[in-house]
């Protein structure tokens, strides 16, 4: 049985946005240190055009793991669909 891309990349895109929510919403928790707390923010500037926090950033990173976590999705779909070809997907 083969994946379906659109099924299996959009679920990817969920856990992505949802992971990127919960890590955004960490770096507001108080019960780490002042020097942990801005590495948290450094992490996310390291994403390009990412300023901490505005609604503009925000939204950019959200693109970003749209794009990244469709990327992977139809990789692992490729992968796992060659992977069904007798042979193992060589030639």
């Amino acid at each position: 049985m083969e994946l379906s891309l659109s099924r299996y990349a959009w679920k990817c895109v969920l856990g992505a946005e949802v992971a990127y929510v919960l890590c955004v919403l960490g770096g507001f928790l108080p019960m780490r240190t002042a020097a942990a707390i801005e590495l948290h923010h450094r992490l996310f500037e390291t994403l390009p055009g990412f300023t901490w926090i505005s609604i503009p950033s925000f939204l950019l990173g959200a693109a970003y793991m749209f794009v990244l976590a469709w990327i992977f999705g139809a990789y692992i779909v490729w992968m796992f669909n060659t992977s069904l070809v007798s042979g193992g997907g060589t030639r």
